[in-house]
């Protein structure tokens, strides 16, 4: 709390709960007068030692009790144990009111212009304080001596941070005119500023997106145990560097938000600061009308083991704290739900005299001598920035915990009747004149009248204290933030001969993609070079997929390393836990797995250190389950690789409906950045992996890649050379089949494209059509996607050429014009995949495609693939009929 408290008001804290059932005041007086006396003599550590002893005797004595989490609704980190503040307040101060008014401006232009564009005043309001204390004292740049520390800003106050940017000279005043104008910026020559930190957008600005809710904390997390990972296995030393994460109240709802804060106080992330902006408002309201956020987050985080701060009141309440010597404002305080709070925000002082300390003698007492005016000018703990300076300081020199830190602020901070605390201010996007004018008096801004009504933007000359200020402080700290840099050295790739070539030259040996996929991933960490930098992820189904023999070559990461012998220890598979391991086993948490993939998929620009994930999971919970999460890896520019295992809706037969996957290729089409295969063959995984090294390491591009595997065991073929550059366009012709002996000479013709687990159908059918003097020509299609974006490419392409004759024929179009007669597709996956090329098949040919549309069921592979229509049978049967339509 501000100041510590007295003895006095210890004394009458709990007394106005207590008094009704206390049967013996008397002896409740002596233990508490005791335990005071204990304190003042020996102070807090004695003191929280008997607390401990007590709390075990009443473990032992089964009396049902523990400790309340909560803390009374006062601040952290009393007066007296506040670091000093080192910067000069006064300017902060009018560098925070430019930030304010910029930020507001940048909004309010824009939707006078064009209403529909939207844009938040409210959220920067209420955050600033708390941004512009980190930009000045704690956040660092990435420099040769210190490698920077993470910023995740709250998305909806993107329009401060571009504030920021403007005085700094990174964006210009054209640009703040152009905010969320990103197609039509750039044509009057400025950048445009997107809604929210998207690196996509703007690559060399954002560093991580969070504009989806609840994406940005779990994401905070594991970058925070990434960088552990990093430096306990050697590969970069991040010790000193600190993740910070700003995100609402609000937030804290999403599932995402909270589904890793025992990981972090698991882990002992002390690299980790969590500010959750506490201005009690939702969208569309309070976040807790009827309760208190502060106190309900207090308890969640306390209770997963974080340390707690609570930042509640500023600087101006210190005195009221000292003068209430029997605790009459933490007991109004405790009985103050938010929607109350919420009420005392939106109203003027003589509002707050009469209804909050209104309330008793006691309270009115404390308000005795104050005008109306300093009472609406007492500060929520979020808005004073020596208060907020102290709880980062605190929460930065915290050892052995991650720490969040609960600021307590106003929605719409400063814009006064127009939106300050109000249902309606998130929404808030135009103030009129007088509005305006307000602000303008309410931050002391050097504006005249017209510069404010006018919306001008405003930048200090050059050489004024308050831009000198600004530089010398960034500069102190390692330039300017955010930043997003991809300077990163090439890594390496070993030729493919050297691990893969059981899979290119596999000579007809059995063993499913799945199989193979580990074996080759196994041989890659043997590389010198590669070997160590690649990260393996599971989430808790490595034995499922064959992968327990990389427990013993690689070892699980602990941060602890391993303080157990293994039930299994004297197997050749045992489970080995090391913290130098290099495999991420995430437990049952697609959610966190995709978070850590993230993590050191966007290493090579967060820490300019190339890393290379590949994360294997059951492939029906991938983009269904967590495709918000990969959308966002996809906006921050991840490179690495997603291995969708068990794919398709009738290879995991027994599971039924929810594990069997026939959509995810469809979601993963949508992605421009993510590239899409579903390999029938080993040699076609090898080499996909090969080329996507290639172009993610040594290329850099900022693509990551999509793979499905199977687990059913079937000969897999050679795959020539020759063919490589086919199969990485997305199909080729396959060979490589045995036409039985015996059949006769062909007098019709099909052509039969598959992919993945139904292309052995294909043959199958293909084989059986042979019998009946059909040839078929087959053709593994190796992605669906990429052959429909190349056919899009080049229908833009034709568009957009000036030259009247120009052709431009896709590649899927010239590879099906070498054969004849209607084209049959069939997948494992939902007929809207296949269907991606059908604009593409050559002119005169039909195109009947085969899926596995609906839901899955749980039957053998041979029952599935016969009720979907994708078995042998099936294709054979749809190929009859096509000809014989064509013959009619």
């Amino acid at each position: 709390m501000n100041a510590p408290i007295h003895a006095t008001q210890l004394l009458s804290l709990a007394a106005p709960e207590t008094s009704s059932t206390d049967v013996d005041p008397v002896e409740t007086a002596e233990w508490r007068e005791a335990f005071v006396a204990l304190l003042h003599t020996h102070g807090p550590e004695r003191a929280r030692w008997m607390l401990d002893e007590l709390a075990r005797l009443a473990r032992a004595q089964r009396i049902g009790w523990q400790p309340e989490l909560a803390t009374p609704y006062a601040n952290t980190v009393p007066v007296d144990r506040q670091a000093p503040f080192p910067g000069d307040l006064a300017i902060e101060e009018r560098i925070g009111a430019l930030m304010r008014w910029n930020a507001l401006a940048m909004v309010v232009r824009a939707n006078q212009a064009y209403g529909e564009l939207g844009g938040h005043i409210a959220s920067y309001a209420s955050a600033a304080d708390l941004f512009e204390t980190g930009f000045h004292h704690f956040f660092h740049g990435r420099t040769d001596a210190h490698r920077g520390d993470l910023v995740f800003f709250q998305p909806h106050s993107a329009p401060g941070v571009y504030a920021r940017a403007f005085l700094e000279g990174r964006l210009s005043e054209d640009d703040l005119a152009h905010y969320r104008q990103e197609i039509t910026a750039p044509l009057k020559g400025a950048k445009g500023l997107s809604s929210y930190p998207h690196p996509w957008l703007m690559p060399d600005f954002w560093q991580f997106p969070t504009g989806s809710m609840g994406i940005g904390p779990i994401s905070a997390i594991y970058h925070a145990r990434f960088m552990r990972y990093l430096t306990h296995r050697g590969l970069l030393n991040c010790e000193g560097r600190k993740v910070w994460g700003f995100f609402g109240d609000g937030e804290m709802d999403e599932p995402e938000s909270m589904s890793a804060l025992t990981l972090a106080a698991r882990e002992r992330l002390d690299n980790l600061v969590w500010v959750v902006n506490c201005n009690l408002q939702r969208l569309d309201g309070p976040v807790r009308g009827n309760g208190r956020i502060i106190d309900e987050l207090e308890k969640l985080f306390a209770g997963a083991g974080w340390n707690v701060v609570k930042l509640v009141w500023g600087s101006d309440w210190d005195g009221l704290f000292a003068r209430d010597t029997d605790g009459a404002l933490l007991r109004a305080f405790a009985e103050t739900v938010d929607g109350q709070m919420q009420t005392f925000a939106a109203k003027d002082g003589r509002f707050n005299r009469d209804h909050f300390f209104g309330q008793n003698e006691a309270l009115q007492r404390l308000a005795q001598g104050m005008t109306d005016e300093q009472i609406d000018r007492l500060k929520r703990g979020g808005h004073d920035l020596v208060k907020i300076h102290a709880a980062y300081a605190a929460a930065a020199a915290h050892r052995g915990q991650p720490t969040v830190i609960l600021a307590h602020t106003k929605k719409g901070y400063g814009m006064g009747t127009a939106g300050q605390g109000r249902m309606t201010t998130h929404s808030q996007k135009k103030l009129d004149e007088a509005d305006l004018i307000g602000f303008r008096n309410r931050f002391n801004l050097p504006l005249s009248d017209e510069q404010a009504t006018s919306l001008a933007f405003y930048k200090p000359a050059e050489d004024s204290p308050e831009m000198r200020y600004l530089r010398e402080r960034r500069a102190a700290l390692g330039g300017a933030l955010p930043q997003r840099r991809t300077d990163c050295a090439t890594l390496p790739v070993p030729p493919l001969e050297s691990y893969a070539r059981f899979a290119t030259e596999a000579a007809g040996k059995e063993m499913s993609t799945t199989m193979a996929f580990v074996r080759l991933l196994g041989n890659l960490l043997k590389d010198g070079e590669l070997g160590p930098r690649i990260v393996p992820i599971v989430a808790d189904e490595a034995r499922t997929f064959g992968m327990a023999n990389l427990f013993k070559q690689v070892g699980i990461y602990s941060s602890v390393g391993q303080r157990y012998a293994p039930e299994d220890i004297g197997s050749v598979l045992s489970y080995r836990e090391a913290i130098d391991g290099q495999i991420l086993e995430e437990g049952i948490s697609e959610a966190g797995a995709i978070a850590s993939w993230t993590a050191a998929a966007t290493s090579y620009s967060v820490h300019g250190l190339a890393m290379l994930p590949f994360y294997i999971y059951y492939s029906m919970f991938g983009f269904q389950r967590v495709g918000d999460a990969i959308w966002a890896a996809a906006d921050q520019r991840a490179r690495g690789f997603l291995l969708g295992a068990t794919s398709g809706r009738t290879t995991l037969g027994g599971e039924g409906l929810q594990h069997q996957d026939g959509s995810s290729h469809l979601v993963a089409a949508t992605i421009p950045n993510c590239r899409a295969w579903d390999p029938a063959f080993a040699g076609e995984m090898a080499v996909i992996v090969d080329a996507g090294m290639r172009e993610m390491l040594v290329e850099q591009r900022d693509v990551f890649h999509y793979i499905t595997l199977m687990n059913e065991n079937y000969a897999q073929p050679d795959v020539p050379e020759s063919a490589h550059d086919d199969l990485l366009r997305g199909g080729w012709r396959y060979d490589g089949w045995q036409r039985p002996e015996g059949a006769p000479t062909a007098t019709q013709r099909v052509t039969l494209l598959g992919s993945g687990a139904i292309l052995t159908e294909v043959v199958k059918a293909a084989q059986a059509l042979s019998m009946e003097g059909i040839e078929a020509t087959v053709f593994s299609i190796t992605s669906w996607s990429e052959l429909s974006r190349e056919g899009l490419a080049c229908e833009a392409r034709l568009l957009t050429s000036e030259a009247a004759a120009v052709t431009v024929e896709p590649f899927v179009t010239r590879l099906l014009a070498a054969s004849e007669g209607p084209v049959i597709a069939a997948t494992d996956y939902v007929r809207a995949v296949p269907e991606a090329i059908r604009a593409y098949v050559p002119e005169g040919r039909r195109y009947l495609t085969l899926g596995t549309d609906g839901f899955g069921r749980s039957d053998t592979r041979a029952a599935l693939r016969d009720f979907f229509g994708v078995d042998a049978a099936a294709i054979a049967t749809a190929a009859r009929r096509m000809l014989g339509a064509a013959v009619v």
